[in-house]
């Protein structure tokens, strides 16, 4: 029986999508790239028989629907979903227009749903699947300068365990994969917007967490090939993980993560459990 699978990958003209396609591609298997510019798609993965490279913006239903069916018509399944495509509004909440966070919650948690929506039922017509939704350790613990992108991490996460329970009934199977800090395009211009309004209040924190994120560009200790090999190990396990914590430094913060939610657990553990009714009394007979 074949191993080869029929990947689908959103987010594969640049950066970790990129090295995702390349990853699957050189195991074996057939890719469906998805990206805004489908030319850019091409261009950064070349040419294979097993390569499809589709135009598909993730905010747009109509765009994930026509390019789930070239999928299906191409290769007539989809083995794999990744859901990669995403972006990042940094700045404080305050500073963050109302447009700015709905333009990061249309593309890192409402484009997955899309993109989901119009894959789920060629995976329940096979009775087979595997979506797969890169998080973030901000998925796991909300940061300084980060309210915008932990708010769609965070929801991203509470859709994929729900969405979990629905469909493994189908035989479909979900991981959430939080990368730490990998060596990707998320943190250039092309990928990073800022707040624009300035609140005095915030001057000084804002320049140093400015300093502190433009720094980081380039200087990541993850390597987005091994995330990507990674990947393909996963999605090889049966079943696969729920969840693939990618990183040592990942690890580390999903660690201070559970210690920091037992400990706040026991502190308050006799206030938490005194919340019931009361027993009623007992009754004279």
């Amino acid at each position: 029986m074949s191993t080869k699978k029929i990947w689908f990958i959103t987010g594969a003209g640049r950066g970790m999508g990129v090295d995702f396609a390349k990853a699957a591609l050189a195991a074996g298997h057939a890719v469906v790239a998805s990206g805004r510019d489908r030319d850019r798609v091409s261009k950064a993965l070349g040419k294979s028989n097993d390569l499809l490279a589709v135009k598909l913006d993730v905010t747009r239903p109509a765009d994930a629907e026509e390019a789930v069916r070239a999928a299906v018509d191409r290769f007539g399944r989809i083995d794999v979903l990744v859901n990669n495509a995403a972006s990042f509004y940094a700045g404080y909440f305050e500073e963050l227009t109302p447009e700015q966070m709905e333009r990061q919650l249309a593309a890192s948690l409402i484009g997955p749903m899309n993109v989901t929506r119009a894959v789920l039922p060629v995976m329940r017509k096979q009775r087979s699947g595997h979506i797969i939704s890169i998080s973030s350790t901000a998925g796991l613990v909300g940061f300084e300068f980060g309210t915008a992108y932990a708010a769609s991490k965070f929801g991203l996460e509470g859709w994929m365990e729900s969405l979990q329970a629905e469909v493994a009934p189908f035989g479909i199977t979900t991981t959430i994969v939080n990368p730490g800090f990998f060596r990707t395009e998320l943190l250039t211009e092309q990928s990073t917007n800022y707040a624009e309004s300035a609140i005095e209040d915030y001057d000084e924190r804002r320049a140093k967490q400015l300093e502190f994120w433009k720094a980081q560009n380039g200087k990541q200790s993850g390597d987005p090939a091994k995330l990507a090999r990674a990947l393909i190990t996963i999605a090889s396990q049966e079943p696969p993980p729920r969840r693939f914590i990618a990183g040592a430094d990942a690890i580390a913060t999903a660690e201070q993560v559970v210690a920091d939610l037992n400990a706040q657990i026991d502190a308050e553990r006799d206030l938490s459990t005194s919340l019931d009714f009361d027993p009623e009394p007992a009754r004279a007979i």
